[in-house]
């Protein structure tokens, strides 16, 4: 072997010295101040924390056990602890955070007793300290237990809960699988023996654990990774939880896609996977302070528990370690039975389409919890078994968790599986950062009431929130793109957690706060699914970073935005776009249009090389191949009425543009009452200029308590979604203009839409938009039992809304039901009754 680098030595032998010079006799039983000072200097803690980690060799001490092994390691050190470990175990904060949204947001559902609180492995108590940023520690809580098995670490949690003069906090030095509540607590009941204490009964064998215990909130924070017997840990967690209690753990982790790839409660695989040279290196490096990254330890943790929320995250500081936070709670729901089959039946009773699981405590009678489950099976039509309640029962069927969708605390997103390509194509981003449908005319044709079941295309939520204003009974939102409903998912909780409207604004209407992270652990997270808070806990730069632009120049339709903004300073028209945003008249909106921007945007150099390509018309602007041959085919159609002779795919795009572009600006005034052009043009919303759901208004009824039990978020298609729901539940479907996607050689049009005469109520209504003035289905729908109505009608110097973006806006009414279709007779084959 060869000789140690001579600079590397001479570091070693210093901090050997130095340690020695400091730590005469490591292993004896003096007082802890004898080891170290209570407030040791900065360099002193960095010099003693690189001796201990990296030179000091490990031992088990004067106790050949887990506990002299632990003392070996912190009894040198347990006074520098904290300050060595401020940069090295990041999370500490978010995960605490996280457990105390979770809690205020159950403390606010019920007028419960105080929290009971066990930190295991808490070590010196500065989860416990740093938890008052947070939450009021002795106030809020009856209790905090601090377990640790370092009698080094519990003294310096003593001091540290002396001079704070917290009588609520009692430092346990005990192995936490020992650990008993009702060892210290009066009023809980006790299923077994202590045999810790009293020793062995002849019936010890015999006892069983009890399913769940007291404690309210149980936190691990970078203790789980140092346990070498985690399955027993784990284990003994279950029976300390109380039936609605919370878990929240933070550790290091190393794992591959590999090993999560085909479960389906794991709360979500973004950031999860550590490539192989980084899952080496970093279980062999901290292997050598036993500190061990097995993948099984939060596999087993996943396994015994239901994932609330999960999140996978690097700390950057230190060369990248992952590491996670996980918040759980039971696997099992506590419901009025321990059965699987009991508990399958009551997910398909309460909400059959509902991914959440009403958690009770399966003794409770209380009239609360009644009022609860009357609610949510008023709010559910009768719709028949989902793919939630398939996942529910293959998931009970083989002893495995709920998928994570069933632990959340409310029951608006149903469950997907983000593994299938049909979801995973979109990368991870959605398309719209805002709706391109008029919410007005949309009112304005619908006019939906309290008896209304709406089923509606997603997209960026914006509609889906003007929807719920208008207080129908049910609203089914569905998009294939996760994404997509990730976003509309963010409105929502931003209502549910009642978020101020200023704070509202900024992340809404401005697309930008620099408090958005701290806003999301703190306010936001009870209200979204693991999916959609993983989501936006990665991409929260699109709010808060200061060069960024914000929410609306993101999604796949920046691209388009992004395109409008390089022509205006091609063109040296980019200050003329700011004057237009800027005038007060219509007429000199108008001016500015004509002689600045038109000649720019409208040019032909632009429409024949970049707004007529198939790859940008998809890409930016999401139009399809068979809407654009739509497009083609009308203005074919048009150029041979007028005598003008055969026309190109750019000529067709260029005259699409100007009937879009012209009436809206001779029409609209873009600054004061047009939103949908003035955020592609500003990049934001304004005050007087904005969608319905960023009003002060429709924040004041959708901030109301139980304003979203209607809504279901469906991640899939839209037959899916309409075969699995009994006929005749649908009162309104609005599909914007998803009908243009489809090809007039295939019959996929046809199915679907006979699955929405199916779903549909007699008399219920299909709105629809089309690029097309006379779309080639809606022959289809009037052969169906729809009566088709074109209800605008866009012509050349007229818009048919503020978007324009439309040829036509049609209703199609359900006049006639169809047979169901028998064994030997095709689909096509419908007869009406």
């Amino acid at each position: 072997m060869s000789p140690l680098p001579l600079g590397l030595a001479g570091v070693i032998l210093f901090l050997t010295g130095f340690f020695r010079l400091n730590n005469k006799d490591n292993n004896n039983n003096k007082n802890d101040d004898d080891h170290h000072d209570e407030n040791p200097s900065f360099i002193r803690s960095i010099l003693v924390f690189c001796y201990s980690c990296f030179l000091k060799p490990h031992s088990s001490g004067s106790k050949d056990n887990q506990q002299g092994a632990l003392e070996s390691f912190y009894a040198s050190q347990a006074g520098v602890y904290d300050v060595t470990r401020k940069n090295l175990l990041k999370g500490r904060e978010d995960m605490l955070e996280l457990a105390a949204a979770q809690l205020k947001h159950k403390a606010s559902k019920s007028n419960s007793r105080k929290c009971i609180w066990v930190d295991v492995g808490g070590g010196t108590g500065w989860n416990i300290e740093a938890m008052s940023d947070f939450l009021n520690v002795p106030e809020f809580f009856s209790h905090v237990y601090l377990v640790d098995f370092s009698p080094s670490l519990c003294e310096v949690a003593r001091k540290r809960f002396a001079r704070l003069s917290w009588s609520n906090v009692t430092v346990v030095c005990e192995d936490a699988r020992k650990f008993r509540l009702e060892d210290y607590e009066s009023g809980l009941a006790s299923d077994r023996g202590s045999p810790a204490r009293s020793g062995f009964s002849s019936s010890y064998f015999e006892q069983k654990r009890p399913e769940h215990g007291g404690a309210d909130l149980i936190t691990m924070s970078y203790s789980l990774s140092m346990i070498p017997d985690y399955f027993s840990i784990i284990d003994s967690m279950t029976s300390l939880l109380s039936p609605n209690g919370i878990m929240a753990v933070v550790d290091f982790y190393v794992q591959s896609d590999v090993d999560i790839a085909y479960r389906n409660y794991t709360g979500g695989p973004i950031g999860r996977h550590v490539n192989y040279i980084s899952r080496t290196f970093w279980r062999a490096w901290f292997d050598l302070d036993r500190v061990n990254l097995e993948p099984s330890q939060r596999d087993y943790l996943e396994y015994r528990f239901g994932t609330v929320l999960t999140t996978n995250l690097r700390n950057k500081t230190l060369g990248a370690i992952p590491y996670y936070i996980w918040i759980g709670c039971h696997k099992k729901p506590f419901l009025s039975s321990s059965l699987p089959h009991e508990i399958i039946e009551r997910i398909d009773a309460l909400a059959t389409e509902s991914p959440y699981l009403l958690p009770a405590d399966k003794q409770s009678n209380s009239s609360s919890v009644t009022n609860r489950l009357t609610r949510a099976v008023n709010h559910t039509a009768p719709e028949l078994r989902s793919k939630a309640f398939d996942a529910a029962v293959q998931n009970l069927s083989a002893n495995l968790p709920l998928p994570s969708f069933f632990y959340q605390n409310h029951h608006w997103r149903i469950y997907y599986d983000d593994r299938l390509q049909k979801h995973t194509q979109f990368n991870d981003e959605y398309i719209y950062a805002f709706t391109w449908e008029d919410s007005q005319v949309d009112r304005k044709i619908l006019k939906l009431g309290p008896e209304d079941v709406v089923l509606a295309i997603t997209s960026a939520g914006d509609n889906i929130l003007s929807y719920a204003t208008q207080t129908p009974a049910r609203i089914h939102a569905i998009d294939l793109n996760p994404s997509q409903n990730h976003l509309l998912e963010l409105k929502v909780a931003a209502y549910s957690a009642d978020l101020p409207y200023q704070d509202f604004w900024k992340i809404f209407g401005e697309g930008k706060h620099p408090q958005f992270r701290s806003i999301l652990l703190s306010r936001l997270s009870p209200h979204l699914s693991s999916r959609a808070f993983q989501y936006w806990l990665k991409n929260e730069a699109i709010f808060t970073n200061p060069q960024g632009r914000g929410l609306y120049d993101t999604g796949g339709s920046k691209h388009a935005i992004r395109v409008f903004r390089w022509i205006t300073y091609l063109f040296r028209c980019r200050k003329s776009v700011l004057k237009l945003l800027a005038t007060t008249t219509l007429t000199e909106q108008r001016r500015i249009w004509k002689t600045k921007i038109r000649p720019a945007l409208l040019s032909k150099l632009v429409s024949n090389f970049i707004v007529s390509t198939e790859a940008f018309l998809w890409a930016a602007l999401g139009v399809p191949k068979n809407q654009l041959a739509m497009i083609e085919a009308d203005h074919a159609s048009l150029s041979t009425q007028e005598g003008s002779g055969p026309s190109s795919r750019a000529h067709a795009i260029w005259h699409y543009m100007v009937n879009t572009l012209d009436p809206v600006v001779e029409q609209t005034h873009i600054a004061s009452s047009n939103p949908y052009y003035l955020v592609t043009v500003a990049g934001h919303f304004s005050s007087k200029c904005h969608p319905e759901y960023l009003s002060p208004a429709a924040h004041k009824i959708l901030t109301r308590p139980n304003a979203f039990d209607n809504l279901r978020i469906h991640t899939d298609e839209i037959d899916e979604v309409i075969a699995r729901i009994s006929p005749g539940t649908l009162t309104v479907a609005i599909v914007m203009d998803s009908m243009d996607w489809f090809d007039p050689s295939s019959n996929a049009a046809t199915k679907q839409i006979v699955k929405l005469n199916r779903a549909l109520k007699l008399g219920g209504r299909v709105l629809l938009r089309s690029a097309g003035l006379e779309p080639w289905y809606i022959k289809e729908f009037e052969k169906y039992g729809f009566a088709g109505k074109r209800v605008g009608n866009r012509v050349p110097g007229s818009c048919i809304d503020r978007v324009n973006m439309y040829a036509s806006c049609w209703v199609c009414r359900k006049v006639e039901n169809l047979r169901p279709p028998t064994p030997d007779i095709g689909l096509m084959e419908h007869e009406m009754i």
